[in-house]
């Protein structure tokens, strides 16, 4: 059964078993505005947590993407180069990068999602 975690700046991460779908959230595509370009690391990169492994770029800004937890990269979402605004169409639905967790353990310093939205409606204040 998968589980999404969500970390503080606004990256989510869904496991099912030792592998992690990482995207950002609905509330961070909202702030960016209309995606135009995601950068991506590539299919073998390791991921630290904590550590940027890419970008989205809207019209409006450019925004580092963290990751959640360490793993290693086993597939990016291709769909993205050429229609980055599939991010802007669903968020949780279109991931950015698709990894095998190094250290399960990591998840437990992330929100769920009632965490989270309190984490969002904190940030609107």
């Amino acid at each position: 059964m998968s589980k999404t975690y969500y970390s503080p700046s606004h990256e989510y991460i869904t496991v099912d078993g030792n592998i992690g779908y990482i995207g950002i959230s609905d509330y961070a595509q909202h702030a960016l505005g209309n995606v135009v370009y995601v950068d991506m690391p590539e299919e073998g990169d390791e991921l630290e947590a904590g550590e940027d492994f890419g970008a989205v770029e809207s019209v409006k800004a450019a925004s580092d993407l963290f990751a959640p937890v360490s793993g290693e990269v086993i597939e990016v979402n291709e769909a993205l180069v050429d229609n980055p605004r599939l991010l802007n169409e669903d968020a949780m639905a279109n991931w950015i990068v698709k990894i095998e967790l190094s250290d399960p353990s990591q998840l437990d310093a992330l929100m769920d999602e009632e965490a989270y939205r309190a984490h969002c409606e904190s940030e609107k204040h």
